[in-house]
């Protein structure tokens, strides 16, 4: 017979996909995927490179999210199925198959829900992801470098188009800097959490006497602004630079100087962009990031006054908020959640998802399980 506890659960989990589907908007999600796909059969989307990709993307993105739901949900319903049977037939092999089936999708309803716990000013935003290397020397900027790959594949894996808006090579190996956007609804609620300093601690390959190393790499995570933002920044107060496009040794650079780098005089921030070949393509995306930048300033500075009205004297989020050890052991813990794992290469690879789930609960104040 079916498990009176396993009937009981199964009707909790699908309580469960009920609350989320009313959360994403799944009518409403439908019906903009129809309108986007109504967008992306015009013969002339082409025309407007820049709209045709924003469409492109977003259409790409919310086919992903509904994709996930949808099979999810059709999990669900064939695990009561099985079970059903299971129970009428008294068939014990197939109720030991359903209570790991329930296990499996189970696990994988509790990440959906996450996207629940999303409700911040800015939390549906695509995300703009701006990574640092830190101290370290050569192996910092390998390590920025790992931390980029392990972002994009992340977003590759659920189908996320990623646009790389500039990339700063270091000269022996890895990367100084990267600034990339993550086409995705939620992006920025999503991977907000991974903002801060990151330490990877291993046998340098760099160094011949195999000695082990440390090194470090900020994480910087903004929201993309929409048009309906505001945020005016008059001329008098960007310095505008340009220069010639590079990349790492044995690539070809570009013989103009398409490159553009926008310093905003007042706060001394600083962008640059080289991944078009016209200047003006390139000064146009470099205002997209001083703007989202300057977005998630104002806002930080919003919520330090809070605080320092509210008398928060706690730490700051985000410093040195995770270590990746590969000697002499091999584990990535975060230090604000605790939730960790000794799959280090799997979470290089991508596979950061408890990672995130457990910091939107901690940023949440919910319980981790």
């Amino acid at each position: 017979m079916a498990s009176p506890d396993l009937d009981a659960r199964l009707k909790q989990l699908s309580a469960t996909m009920a609350t989320i589907e009313q959360v994403l908007g799944i009518p409403a999600m439908n019906s903009e995927i129809a309108d986007l796909e109504e967008q992306v059969a015009a013969p002339d989307l082409w025309d407007d490179q820049a709209n045709a990709q924003r469409v492109t993307g977003r259409l790409s993105a919310l086919q992903g999210e509904l994709e996930r739901f949808t099979s999810l949900h059709d999990r669900l319903e064939d695990l009561e199925v099985l079970t059903q049977l299971a129970a009428e037939e008294s068939d014990d092999e197939s109720m030991a198959e359903a209570e790991a089936e329930f296990t499996r999708v189970q696990k994988a309803v509790e990440a959906l829900e996450v996207r629940t716990l999303l409700s911040g000013e800015y939390d549906a935003r695509e995300a703009l992801v701006i990574i640092r290397s830190g101290a370290g020397g050569v192996d910092a900027a390998d390590f920025a470098e790992m931390l980029m790959r392990m972002y994009t594949r992340w977003a590759e894996q659920r189908k996320y188009p990623v646009e790389v808006f500039d990339t700063s090579y270091a000269e022996e190996a890895g990367i100084k800097s990267a600034t990339f956007a993550i086409h995705a609804p939620y992006a920025y609620g999503t991977l907000s959490v991974e903002a801060g300093t990151h330490r990877l601690v291993r046998i340098s390959p760099f160094d011949n006497q195999g000695r082990r190393q440390t090194s470090f790499a900020a994480v910087e995570v903004v929201p993309v602004l929409e048009q309906t933002d505001e945020i005016d920044i008059p001329d008098e107060e960007i310095r505008v630079d340009v220069y010639r496009s590079s990349g790492p040794g044995g690539q070809s650079v570009n013989t103009t100087d398409s490159a553009v780098r926008l310093t905003h005089l007042p706060t001394g921030t600083v962008v640059s962009c080289q991944n078009e070949k016209s200047q003006l393509q390139n000064r146009a995306s470099a205002m997209v990031i001083l703007k989202a930048k300057l977005l998630a300033l104002k806002k930080a500075e919003e919520e330090a006054h809070l605080k320092e009205l509210k008398g928060d004297v706690a730490a700051s989020w985000g410093d040195q908020m995770r270590s990746y050890v590969l000697h002499p052991y091999q584990m990535v813990k975060d230090l604000r959640t605790l939730h960790e794992t000794g799959q280090t290469q799997a979470v290089f690879d991508g596979d950061i998802d408890g990672f995130l789930e457990a910091g939107i609960r901690w940023r949440r104040g919910a319980t981790v399980d």
